[in-house]
């Protein structure tokens, strides 16, 4: 059995907890040994007590050391860990290897997806994105991602910079103008629930088309009448800078403003 420890009880923690588990049900070769936590109440609807620690000490020896926390806090977290030249990875899309300290191996286990507690994902869709300093480590992280996952990538660092600016457009920009979108329906007493069909056809659209080929509305078609109109009705000085900016964007087809 390959042993791994995941050190974390956040968004991603939880979910890695819950995907683990379920592969070690279905027969899989990963055994999560151990979850450190400083706060062992918020796992315990995860795992047995016996399975949780707050005590850097009190870590067992694993084949994979898991760092599931907040960005600024991995460095921090990994120069507690009290042993030395052990496989330790992030989960972070933003941060370098070079971040984890330097007294143990160093890697990045990361899953591209947006998490939110109490929402069950499928985690064999998720893609989980690699990095490792040497060839055997990389194939010991590639076997634990296997288990779990059925997308799996070799990444560096600055690719998965790239990456995770790309998941913000993709996912965190657009959550935003479905709030936006949320907030005029609500100024109007529109339901939200009218614009669901198109939200959901515009996410399946990309699956089958490039998103060059997926755009429409008035900004692609350059329908200057729409545009003003619409940019006449925006009174919120916010959503109508977002609105031209958006507007600019698509009839310059991505290329520099």
């Amino acid at each position: 059995m390959i042993k791994v420890i995941i050190i974390g009880s956040g968004n991603v923690a939880q979910h890695l907890i819950a995907a683990f588990q379920d592969s070690l049900n279905l027969g899989s070769e990963i055994e999560l040994a151990q979850v450190f936590s400083r706060q062992t109440a918020n796992l315990s609807h995860l795992l047995d007590y016996d399975k949780i620690t707050n005590d850097w000490n009190a870590l067992v020896e694993a084949d994979l050391y898991i760092i599931a926390v907040s960005d600024d806090a991995i460095a921090d977290v990994s120069s507690q860990l009290p042993f030395k030249n052990r496989l330790v990875v992030h989960t972070s899309g933003s941060t370098t290897l070079d971040t984890l300290d330097d007294n143990n191996r160093k890697g990045v286990f990361y899953p591209l997806q947006t998490f939110t507690k109490n929402k069950s994902v499928d985690f064999k869709t998720i893609p989980i994105c690699l990095e490792s300093e040497n060839a055997t480590d990389f194939q010991l992280l590639d076997k634990v991602a296997k288990a779990i996952s059925e997308k799996i990538f070799a990444i560096n660092s600055e690719q998965r910079k790239a990456l995770h600016v790309a998941a913000v457009f993709v996912n965190n920009f657009v959550n935003h103008l479905y709030e936006i979108g949320s907030e005029i329906c609500q100024d109007h007493q529109i339901p939200f629930e009218i614009l669901k069909p198109l939200i959901a056809e515009t996410a399946q659209k990309i699956m089958v088309l490039s998103p060059e080929e997926s755009q429409t509305g008035p900004a692609k078609r350059n329908d200057r009448a729409i545009i003003e109109a619409h940019e006449a009705f925006l009174s919120n000085e916010n959503y109508l800078t977002i609105y031209k900016t958006l507007t600019q964007s698509i009839q310059h087809n991505g290329k520099k403003l």
